[in-house]
């Protein structure tokens, strides 16, 4: 999560656009940071990219448009401390 916050925020050495795509921002609820899912059974790169989506798009707002990492891992702890089913796969 914390690695993709740096791609959304263009500080990370790895661009969004090589594992991401930005959702069409007239249709999201919540942030305008949504990001598209992409559906594959086979590639386990693009499996564990699901998974980050699924979470990355259920932050709220206020997480998501913090500017620095570590105000991100605050909101991250945060979210640890009231729902810790957040960070396990079902």
């Amino acid at each position: 999560m914390i690695e993709l916050f740096k791609m959304v925020r263009g500080i990370s050495t790895i661009p969004l656009d090589s594992y991401f795509q930005l959702a069409d921002g007239g249709r999201t609820r919540g942030h305008c940071w949504k990001l598209l899912k992409s559906h594959s059974r086979c590639d386990a790169r693009l499996y564990f990219s699901e998974r980050v989506v699924n979470r990355w798009n259920s932050l709220s707002r206020e997480a998501v448009e913090v500017t620095t990492v570590n105000s991100f891992k605050r909101h991250l702890e945060k979210i640890r401390s009231k729902q810790m089913d957040f960070f396990m796969d079902p």
